[in-house]
């Protein structure tokens, strides 16, 4: 049977008949739309994912910049720390010879001398103030237990007033700033 045929013999209203129609149409558009939605929300779902991706790269980046960061903080305090030690080395030994002059220092009584002498004197103290300005501390030895970190023992010396391992007799002060010793105090121990 036609179509036509069927309208004349069925007859609908006119309401049905348009719905008889549109409804393929609204079908299609429909699951065309459905289509549509879920590639939208895989499309999202995939961005969402490289933006994670993306971000925590970004945020493993950035970590590891920190970190660099302070390495290389922590490289140029010991490199300001060696050469600050190495001038400080270097220093020593003209400490070492003034306090070699003033332990020796002749008895006079001549003034000028006398005066020549004081004004060493005030060096001496000058010298050791900047020291410490620098942080540089004595490294007590006298009579203190060996300690090889602090310490270069040259000889080893039997005493009676001393206990085995105890410094009798120091040499040459030994340096340091901080903990870092700049030079170990020359030493004679206690057998």
């Amino acid at each position: 049977m036609s179509k036509k045929k069927h309208e004349q013999e069925n007859p609908l209203p006119e309401e049905q008949k348009e719905e008889t129609v549109a409804e393929p149409q609204e079908n299609d558009a429909a699951a065309a739309s459905l289509d549509e939605v879920q590639a939208l929300q895989e499309q999202l779902e995939a961005s969402e994912a490289r933006a994670a991706e993306y971000l925590e790269g970004w945020q493993r980046a950035q970590a590891e910049f920190i970190n660099y960061k302070k390495r290389q903080q922590r490289v140029q305090e010991a490199q300001y720390l060696d050469m600050k030690a190495e001038i400080i080395r270097n220093l020593l030994p003209l400490l070492d010879d003034l306090e070699l002059a003033l332990q020796n220092r002749p008895a006079t009584d001549d003034e000028a001398l006398q005066q020549w002498m004081d004004g060493v004197d005030v060096i001496y103290r000058k010298f050791l103030a900047v020291l410490e300005a620098q942080g540089v501390e004595r490294i007590e030895a006298q009579d203190a237990l060996f300690d090889p970190n602090l310490h270069e023992a040259i000889s080893q010396e039997p005493s009676e007033t001393h206990e085995s391992g105890q410094v009798i007799a120091v040499l040459r002060q030994g340096y340091r700033v901080g903990e870092r010793v700049i030079r170990p105090s020359l030493v004679r121990v206690a057998a």
